[in-house]
């Protein structure tokens, strides 16, 4: 279970004598604006009108040094959205090219994103960056904007992330406006904040190696090391090192994504961060009934993002981040050398975490044996993947009899119960203690996520101005993995009327 978080603001809600902060009085920096002007352009955001404070995360906001009381101010609402710009800040879009569903896309860039400065939090800087804030010179045939639903979305689930232990980005804030946007149908108009150490993408590489641009793509790799991995600085080939520990990184990310069962839903290699974070959720999801080749995203008629396809596909964008990295790395060599690791790390993370999923204090060779039989028993029957491993923990290895709950998960029970055996002879090897595994499982398997039917029922009542169920949810997914009595019913498995939700690219 991810750590408590130790609040301490930078900025106070009111200053010495009593006076609310002014925002202008914010000390944004922005790394990313010192790199030369073809990394960017700078541009100021387009303002929403009537901006409206939606939700905000207290636990983000301690990160970038902020107290989140201020954050439902009207200056700070209004700075959020893009109305109003601090005058030390330096607000950007980036560009960037990258590889969609597997084919060449060519220049991208932050269509609908602008990076407004950074603030030095208490574990360093972090940036902000406002999605949904108008056009920008990237932006090809949209409108640069985000709709409530899908701001909503991404604040709730990158939060849920970070309390799952997974490495994001962050949401701050979410605002809206009344202003409507046309996707499938005409929808209100919102930004979320969103928040890194950095949005650099593996396809910021490919923008710079694809137009035969080596000082281009050494400036960018260079800044990358100096500010984010000082310590490769002095590597025989500082390059295959960047390349070597962002391989490792992703690697330990989607590992992390299969034992919670989160799906990403667009692995594109534009989405794919340099510093091994979840970025850019859109048409995610978390698994439910078990399929390994469930497509959370509409859009991917062809299921190249499945869940079982995920770790293959994180392995695939570590290529084409190695490809452009190839001119700077020097030799194909060099380059395979660095990508070797992916595969080991990914098996080795993996296996930890299912182990740790199991209550399994040991490493045994037959682990990804018992593993897959599980898998199998589950995709069998469609069994709920979060209620699975949390109602696992419940197992006593001399009590047979007590099975109930987990044997009325699958069609076929003695399926079950064939497994269970196997699973209870590991038990007695390791002498482990039923009240003791018990508490080491409930650490790591969430009884809370974020299924898609919650994220639907506090967008519907966010669409009519009441916020109030959004508050609830994330408060909720703060805690995974606390039992909550009191909120046992987000813990339930899906409504009839779920099954007929679906989220896309334009989620």
């Amino acid at each position: 279970m991810a750590g408590t978080v130790e609040f301490r603001y930078y900025f106070s809600p009111t200053t010495a004598t009593g006076s609310a902060i002014n925002v202008d009085d914010l000390p944004l920096d922005n790394s990313f604006a010192k790199l030369p002007p073809a990394f960017h352009t700078r541009l100021m955001p387009t303002p929403l009108p009537a901006p409206y404070f939606v939700a905000a995360s207290a636990r983000a906001a301690a990160l970038a040094g902020l107290d989140p009381a201020v954050l439902a101010q009207d200056d700070f609402v209004a700075t959020f959205t893009g109305n109003h710009v601090p005058p030390r800040a330096k607000p950007l879009a980036a560009v960037y090219s990258g590889h969609q569903f597997g084919v060449w896309a060519g220049q991208l860039g932050d269509g609908r994103a602008i990076l407004l400065g950074q603030l030095a939090g208490p574990q360093g800087p972090m940036e902000l960056q406002l999605k949904g804030a108008g056009k920008t010179p990237y932006s090809r045939m949209g409108d640069g904007r985000a709709v409530l639903r899908s701001s909503i979305r991404e604040f709730l689930c990158s939060e849920a992330m970070a309390a799952l232990g997974i490495p994001t980005t962050r949401a701050l804030v979410v605002t809206g406006s009344d202003q409507g946007i046309l996707r499938e149908t005409v929808e209100s108009a919102a930004v979320v904040t969103r928040m890194a150490p950095s949005f650099v993408r593996f396809g910021s590489f490919e923008h710079w190696s694809s137009r035969d641009k080596p000082d281009e793509l050494r400036i960018l790799a260079d800044y990358v090391i100096a500010t984010f991995y000082p310590e490769l600085s002095g590597a025989p080939n500082p390059y295959q090192a960047l390349l070597q520990e962002v391989t490792r990184r992703t690697a330990q990310m989607i590992a992390h994504w299969q034992a919670v069962g989160f799906m990403h839903g667009v692995m594109n290699s534009d989405n794919m961060s340099i510093l091994g974070l979840t970025l850019d959720y859109g048409p995610f999801g978390f698994m439910e009934a078990f399929d390994p080749e469930h497509i959370c995203n509409h859009t991917d008629q062809q299921g190249r993002y499945s869940y079982t396809n995920q770790p293959e596909v994180g392995h695939w964008n570590c290529y084409a981040l190695a490809q452009a990295l190839l001119p700077l790395i020097g030799s194909v060599e060099q380059a395979q050398e660095a990508l070797a690791l992916y595969q080991p790390v990914f098996a080795a993370r993996i296996n930890e975490l299912l182990r740790a999923k199991l209550g399994l204090a040991t490493a045994q060779e037959d682990d990804p044996q018992l593993f897959d039989a599980m898998f199998t028993l589950m995709s069998g029957s469609h069994a709920d993947f979060t209620q699975f491993f949390r109602k696992l923990g419940t197992l006593q290895v001399d009590a047979p009899a007590q099975d109930s709950a987990l044997r009325d998960m699958f069609h076929v029970r003695e399926d079950f119960d064939t497994w269970a055996a196997r699973y209870r002879v590991r038990l007695r090897a390791e002498a482990s203690v039923d009240a003791q595994r018990k508490l080491a499982m409930d650490r790591v398997n969430p009884k809370y996520v974020l299924r898609n039917y919650l994220a639907q029922v506090a967008i519907e009542k966010a669409q009519h101005k009441d916020f109030s169920e959004v508050a609830r949810l994330l408060a909720v997914l703060e805690h995974p993995f606390d039992e909550q009595p009191h909120n046992e019913h987000y813990a339930a498995l899906p409504p009839d009327w779920a099954s007929h939700l679906e989220v896309s690219c334009s989620s």
